[in-house]
């Protein structure tokens, strides 16, 4: 039950992190670079993004 639970936590702390990543202003180049890194590397992957990802433009479209 508690690696079901874990398993969950990392699988829409990903979701969450590709989201983002999508809608940053980065270029597509760079884009593509952070999914892949959150996808291969989940945990790691989610945790670096989060850190140093690329971030949400704050100006209204």
């Amino acid at each position: 039950m508690e690696w079901s639970i874990l398993g969950l936590l990392v699988f829409i702390a990903g979701i969450y992190a590709i989201y983002h990543i999508v809608s940053s202003t980065a270029p597509t180049a760079q884009k593509v670079i952070w999914t892949i890194v959150v996808v291969v590397f989940p945990i790691i992957g989610f945790l670096v993004w989060l850190l140093a990802g690329p971030r949400k433009s704050s100006a209204p479209v």
